[in-house]
């Protein structure tokens, strides 16, 4: 199949991008996008051009750092699956596709395609870890748990952190993000003593990194290649208002 890329090109994160186009006659239907990527680069060093520098890891759906803007939709047209397990049979022969990195201030870009996303690292650190020593790990079932509690704490522990959320989202928001890390530890009987703590930090970390304003798109929800729903958003935000009276007495 005959596929046009237009891909960003960016040389540092004070460089002026631009989009590139790159023709690729004889794309592979059964190749992944990354592998689609990795051909333009081969022909590129071929020919003495500096190669398109793109994130990618595992390659299995699991870390999502390969994400990308494609054709406009976070990780591309297909729901549910992440950059790195698309494939090129989604597309028509003849296609042009349009390659950005991440969309979001918060997110500057490094080079090409890849962009800084260590505002999502600050978040977590700013309320992810207990503040005392507990000691050794307690056996797993010690402490019961309601199956419904662990279904929703676990539906919300399958943020990958990607950051497809953010870049899709009209204001560059990270609630869903922020707000599923909050609910996969609040939730669960051992994370509920730093309950009040964890959702303020966190929140208030999210809002000093530069992300914008949640305002119900629900964009974050419809490119979440783990199916994360924004009811966690409305629960981090009844978290948080409480944090802030009880802090305050009121």
């Amino acid at each position: 199949m005959r596929l046009t890329l237009h891909v960003w090109r960016q040389a540092g994160p004070d460089a002026p991008g631009k989009m590139v186009k790159y023709e690729v006659p004889d794309a592979n239907p059964d190749m992944s996008f990354l592998e689609l990527l990795d051909v333009v680069n081969e022909r590129l060093i071929e020919q003495g051009e500096e190669p398109i520098a793109f994130e990618h890891d595992c390659r299995e759906g699991i870390c999502g750092s390969c994400g990308v803007m494609i054709n406009g939709q976070a990780h591309g047209p297909l729901p549910g699956t992440t950059t790195c397990q698309l494939h090129l049979r989604h597309f028509k022969d003849g296609d042009e596709i349009y390659v950005e990195p991440w969309r979001s201030r918060a997110f500057p870009v490094l080079k090409d395609l890849i962009v800084d996303r260590s505002a999502l690292d600050r978040i977590i650190q700013a309320g992810g870890f207990i503040s005392v020593r507990t000691g050794e790990a307690p056996e797993a079932n010690s402490i019961p748990v309601p199956k419904e509690v662990a279904d929703e704490a676990f539906d919300a522990a399958t943020c990958i952190g990607c950051g497809a959320c953010v870049a899709q989202c009209p204001n560059g928001a990270a609630q869903l993000f922020t707000s599923a890390k909050i609910a996969h530890l609040n939730m669960l009987p051992q994370g509920a003593v730093e309950r009040d703590a964890r959702a303020r930090r966190m929140v208030e970390q999210m809002e000093a990194e530069g992300f914008g304003s949640c305002t119900n798109y629900a964009e974050c929800e419809a490119v979440c290649p783990k199916g994360i729903k924004i009811d966690f958003i409305a629960r981090m935000n009844r978290d948080y208002v409480r944090a802030k009276i009880r802090s305050t007495g009121a």
